[in-house]
């Protein structure tokens, strides 16, 4: 983890106390970790849920897309309701629906009945990652210092924590009874941890440049030129081609090792585990990595090496070369989200946050169809490949695309020089 004693309290905005924004911090990381605890709790029993409605796995896929469609579609209207009632208030809300939406896939008994709940999951879950980000990059900017990441591997050791409970008790609870102890954790952690995010306000904000100083302006995207809104565009592409790798190994991984290396429910629930671990090791450094490398050569390296270690873990003959492969993607794809999403906000403030994101988490759209339908004309195998050249791609857009350099700066601070 970053320092964070003098110069946190030196560098925040004017207006805000750095305890309030301290326990501020604490919560919206709890939030993180609860959102990644309760969706990886729900992807490794996958593989009992698709046995359980006998779907195929192209209609599986179609099914998984319900999440994603839930998501996206549910970004689009969760911008409105922070501006309406607050970032905090939608952020419990959404942990509440959340919670008690998990519950929900193991009681279905057939694909479209799947798809149908999972679309309700999906909005609950794309609701809450608009809100607590939103709220997160309030922080930041108030905070004056890079500590995205953090928030990040508080989402993935929440999926780690909930990918090992899962292989813990995959072979002794049902989906049933494991998903609905989830909602009672849930429950429980947005109850306490709500109650504290309701009582803290909103950081104060500095003044934003006006646009003909470079910056986004008052009005945010709506008023960036053409070049501004393509680079938003292709920062939103590296999201989505991180996010796509992503959902593929939380609705996929574990389904390939049960499945095409004959690993036991236990130990294929092992590789979103070792992956989320992979991702937490690799955000929790990843502002020391952005620090002493960039961001240009950071998304370079990071697609590289998650390209190669996907191909790995896609092609390997056994479980344990597998799950290599699956942390080393994890490793690799750890930082791609989190520094295309600090871009787009230093070219066009939250809001280009918001547009990012959006984009990113389409990757999540076109993963879970896209691979079962490679899955059934070629093999599954041969499906997750394209997680790695996504992954190529990403890095590809680095090598091409010089992002500007330096620690990304609270809005009002003059940046690096321009992309």
């Amino acid at each position: 983890m970053p320092q964070i004693n003098k110069s946190r309290t030196r560098n925040v905005v004017p207006g805000n106390n750095s305890s309030d924004l301290t326990r501020l911090r604490i919560t919206l990381t709890v939030f993180f970790a609860l959102d990644g605890f309760i969706f990886a709790g729900w992807v490794v029993r996958i593989p009992a849920i698709k046995e359980q409605t006998g779907a195929s796995a192209s209609a599986l896929g179609l099914a998984l897309l319900g999440v994603s469609a839930g998501a996206v579609i549910t970004m689009m209207l969760t911008g409105r309701l922070c501006r309406r009632y607050g970032s905090h208030a939608v952020t419990v809300v959404c942990g509440i629906l959340l919670s008690l939406s998990v519950a929900l896939p193991p009681l279905t008994h057939s694909a479209v009945a799947l798809g149908a709940v999972l679309l309700l999951f999906g909005a609950a879950y794309g609701g809450i990652n608009v809100a607590f980000n939103s709220a997160a990059v309030d922080l930041v900017t108030a905070l004056r210092r890079p500590v995205m990441p953090s928030f990040h591997a508080a989402f993935s050791l929440g999926g780690m924590l909930g990918a090992g409970l899962g292989g813990l008790v995959a072979g002794h609870l049902s989906p049933t009874r494991h998903l609905l102890g989830l909602t009672f954790i849930g429950l429980a952690v947005t109850a306490v941890a709500g109650r504290s995010l309701l009582r803290e306000q909103p950081p104060r904000q500095p003044p934003r440049p006006p646009e003909s100083a470079g910056g986004a302006g008052q009005d945010g995207p709506s008023r960036l030129d053409g070049r501004r809104r393509g680079l938003v565009a292709v920062f939103g592409l590296i999201a989505l081609c991180t996010a796509y790798g992503e959902g593929a190994m939380a609705d996929w991984g574990a389904l390939h090792l049960e499945q095409d290396l004959g690993a036991s429910a236990g130990a294929a629930a092992l590789g979103y585990s070792c992956f989320a671990l992979a991702m937490t090791v690799g955000r929790l450094t990843g502002t020391t990595l952005l620090e002493r490398l960039g961001p240009t050569r950071t998304v370079i390296a990071g697609g590289t090496t998650a390209a190669l270690g996907m191909l790995a873990g896609s092609l390997a003959p056994s479980l344990l070369a597998a799950l290599i492969g699956f942390a080393v993607t994890g490793l690799g794809l750890a930082n791609l989200f989190p520094v295309a999403v600090e871009r787009a906000g230093m070219l066009a403030g939250p809001s280009g946050v918001a547009i990012a994101s959006t984009l990113g988490y389409g990757g999540m759209l076109l993963g879970p169809p896209a691979i079962g339908f490679m899955a059934d004309w070629f093999s599954l195998p041969a499906a997750l490949t394209s997680v790695a050249v996504l992954a190529a791609v990403a890095a590809l857009i680095g090598l091409v695309l010089h992002f500007p350099g330096g620690t990304p700066r609270a809005p009002g601070r003059k940046a690096g020089r321009p992309v």
